[in-house]
């Protein structure tokens, strides 16, 4: 049955640390749904083992690359909920699963005894749960401390209401997680309540949910059955959700809280019914179960329908009122879409897609836009992101949607927006990101004056038009442009109080005055969590640029500072002061003039730093780490650390107790690249680190650190590290422009280890590989200018036919 843990269940085993150990992280939940779409599913799973998105657009060829990647390797896939009976197609989707290792698990969820007989697969039926397990469940939801040992008469009751969950954990969860937010007396309504007596409906629809919605608000109904604008398995972030809402007009502002704190409550309110739960594949990301879903569907009716297949998921007709597609074909005719001319009052037109701003371009009629869009006179939200022939002569008449709220043209190949998008008066989210082609924003777009997100990431926009500060509502905008002389002034920012997300500044060197950076009032934008503060690559020394960097000290809940191409000689205080707390990434990139480090140590959050091109730092020291607090360890939570191109470098003066591991006690990763006057001073005990990886360093002279953790080692032009002890768990090696090896370290390819994947180049001096072969363990096997290696005589090639990969 639906709601009885199938997912659940899998989910436990997906996330357990070792299942993850032991297939190496080589895993892939796809959730399946009623559409088996080979190609589909397929291209789902490449994109999750290789972590990376994939254009390719035949069946044959995606299977291939799969089936390359997959040779060799023992991988779990977990496909999820599914329907699909047709042998043929499961037999189709099956074929690069064959050249995985042995060892390698398929692991499905499915309501259909057919489907594990197609699969032939081994069954294990989960049961209801057993009526103290329920009880267990439900007191961890309804009871605020877990313990219902003090609510003697609450317990007499939640008793009874949990037999008529029978033994389902999704119906116990979600009754529990509604009396959670109940007074006493209305248990007993809930109790007795005529929906208990109603029978489980032909779509599975549980009494438990059906209470679960009757006992929502009105604004809360509202808002949950829109949800059903999702597919099922449909992973949506919540502040997407939140701004769908918003240009819906389901949100009001009153005057303590925002639409956008509204949206929050509501999301927070159904997210603790279990209505929404967190996705399988990424945490940031919510779903609903399908029979929570199902009953989204149910409720909403004929308001709302989604395009699938080809096909409407409701009759389109005039109370029609929410659309949603996917792009999931290369041209969108208007033979798509011409049955919306019955819907006359359509006030949503959205499409979504699986891939993020990664996703190919595809192209819609003009008969879509000049026909049919122009007739949708009622569309508080329209979508047509994604599409390559989205220009600006096509958008002329786009002015005309005077109850346009939310309107997202993110990723077209969009040059110029038309100055009627001014007249939008409505007009709340305006998504523009990845538009490169455009350059500029309408002049007067100051009229927007119920403009709140404004999302301009990696658009090719050169400058801000004027009187931007009018537009006091503003919450997002991501980018901002200093302008020169007269152009928009750094003082545009200071009205726009409530800023959140991410903001980047740039053209800082256009700054005429700190006052001017001080009028800003970053220090006032609590809400703000990234920040960028960037000059122009070619900015010269400037003194001055000391104090407007002072002048942009921002507010301390930031969580990631960005400071590039900074001209000044060193950092105001501000810069990695302890007060920063919550700081988890900083880069610091090209600042050319600095001739010292920041006390970063004393960021107690920090667990990404990158530090690039400072050209005249000589020694990083007892600075780099700073004073801090006495109870805390300098860099006590870093995970990843890099160097990169810092030409005049010399020497590490390594602070800590080696013993302890002062210092860097959880750094996981360490990347020193391009450094090449470094001569030591490495920290010697990093006991978590894993990935090490060393580059053009040629003057390091240092050993290996004791790294009991490490899996990962890269040494490139650096002949002065050395490697005499050889950590016993590597399972990744490559080495170049070795020249003084002339033999493998001893133990290095110990064949009792897990070395998987080996690659030497460039390495002159290297004369044999060890006589014992190659390690069992080993999948990928790379040696290329190694002129006096002979591998002819070398090289078992009996080995070689175990591994996936071998370029000789």
């Amino acid at each position: 049955m639906g709601g009885i843990g199938k997912t659940t269940l899998a989910q436990s085993v997906y996330n357990e640390n070792k299942v993850k150990e032991h297939f190496k992280n080589l895993e892939a939940w796809v959730c399946v749904s009623e559409e088996f779409d080979v190609f589909k599913i397929t291209k789902t799973i490449l994109e999750a083992v290789t972590s990376s998105t994939c254009d390719i657009k035949d069946l044959n060829q995606l299977q291939l690359r799969l089936r390359e990647y997959l040779t060799g390797k023992k991988f779990l896939l977990v496909l999820d909920d599914i329907w699909n009976e047709s042998y043929v197609q499961w037999e189709a989707l099956c074929k690069p699963f064959k050249y995985g290792a042995q060892g390698s698990k398929v692991l499905i969820t499915t309501r259909s005894n057919l489907v594990v007989s197609i699969a032939r697969a081994i069954s294990h039926r989960l049961m209801e749960l057993p009526e103290e397990d329920c009880w267990s469940l439900f007191a961890k939801h309804a009871f605020h401390d877990g313990n219902s040992n003090a609510h003697g008469e609450l317990k007499v009751i939640g008793r009874k209401i949990i037999e008529k969950c029978r033994g389902l954990p999704l119906a116990v969860k979600t009754i529990g997680a509604l009396l959670g937010s109940k007074p006493d007396d209305e248990w007993v309504k809930i109790l007795k309540s005529e929906l208990w007596d109603l029978p489980i409906d032909e779509m599975g629809i549980l009494p438990a949910l059906k209470l679960s919605y009757k006992y929502l608000s009105s604004p809360l109904k509202q808002c949950f059955a829109y949800c059903s604008i999702f597919p099922n398995d449909y992973a949506f972030k919540k502040d997407q959700l939140i701004l769908l809402w918003m240009a819906e007009g389901f949100l009001h502002q009153s005057k303590n809280r925002t639409m956008e704190e509204v949206g929050n409550e509501y999301f927070l309110t159904l997210e603790s019914r279990s209505l929404f739960q967190k996705s399988s594949n990424d945490k940031s990301c919510f779903v609903m179960h399908d029979l929570v879903s199902d009953l989204a569907k149910f409720i909403s009716g004929q308001f709302i329908s989604r395009l699938e297949g080809g096909c409407y998921s409701h009759e389109i007709v005039n109370n029609t009122r929410h659309l949603s597609y996917f792009l999931n074909q290369e041209y969108h005719s208007l033979k798509k879409f011409e049955t919306l001319l019955k819907a006359k009052k359509l006030r949503t037109f959205l499409h979504l897609n699986m891939s993020g701003y990664n996703c190919p371009l595809y192209h819609l009629s003009k008969k879509v836009v000049h026909d049919l869009l122009p007739t949708l006179r009622c569309l508080r939200l329209l979508s047509l992101s994604h599409y390559n022939n989205i220009t600006d002569q096509l958008l002329d008449s786009i002015g005309k949607h005077k109850h346009l709220r939310y309107l997202d043209l993110s990723s077209t190949e969009v040059e110029r927006l038309p100055n009627s998008i001014c007249q939008l008066c409505n007009l709340q989210i305006l998504r523009l990101s990845h538009c490169r082609q455009l350059v500029e924003l309408p002049r007067d777009m100051w009229k927007l004056i119920s403009l709140r997100h404004l999302d301009i990431t990696e658009s090719g926009i050169k400058e801000m038009p004027k009187h931007l500060g009018r537009l006091k509502c503003l919450q997002t905008l991501t980018k901002f442009i200093v302008g020169k002389g007269s152009g928009t002034c750094i003082r545009e920012l200071e009205n726009f109080t409530n800023l959140q997300g991410s903001l980047s500044i740039l053209e800082l060197q256009n700054i005429e005055s700190p006052t001017d950076a001080q009028n800003a009032s970053l220090r006032d934008k609590k809400y703000l969590k990234e920040l960028v503060l960037e000059w122009n690559v070619d900015t010269n020394f400037s003194e001055s640029q000391r104090s407007v960097l002072d002048s942009l000290h921002p507010y301390t809940s930031l969580e990631s500072l960005t400071i590039k191409n900074y001209g000044g000689k060193s950092f105001p205080d501000w810069v990695g002061h302890p007060s920063f707390s919550y700081v988890a990434s900083l880069k610091l990139q090209s600042c050319r003039y600095c001739s010292s480090l920041p006390p970063l140590g004393q960021l107690q959050s920090l667990q990404n730093l990158y530090i690039a091109g400072f050209d005249e730092v000589v020694t990083v020291g007892s600075e780099f780490f700073g004073s801090g607090s006495s109870s805390s360890k300098p860099f006590g939570a870093l995970k990843v650390l890099k160097f990169e191109n810092m030409k005049k470098w010399e020497e590490w003066n390594y602070f800590g107790d080696e013993n302890e591991g002062v210092g860097f006690p959880q750094l996981e990763e360490l990347y020193i690249r391009n450094c090449p006057k470094l001569t030591g001073g490495l920290p010697v005990h990093l006991p978590c680190l894993a990935i090490l990886d060393i580059t053009n360093c040629q003057q390091l002279v240092t050993p290996l650190p004791r790294t009991p953790a490490i899996r990962n080692l890269s040494l490139d032009d650096c002949n002065g590290v050395l490697l005499n002890e050889w950590p016993p768990g590597m399972q990744k090696l490559e080495i170049g422009r070795f020249d003084a090896l002339e033999f493998l370290p001893k133990g290095m390819i110990d064949s009792n280890g897990g070395l998987q994947e080996l690659v030497i180049r460039s390495c002159s001096s290297l004369v044999s590989l060890p006589k014992d072969g190659l390690p069992s363990t080993l999948k990928t096997l790379k040696i290329k200018y190694c002129k006096k290696l002979e591998l002819s005589t070398n090289l078992d090639y009996s080995s070689l036919g175990k591994l996936s990969l071998v370029e000789l």
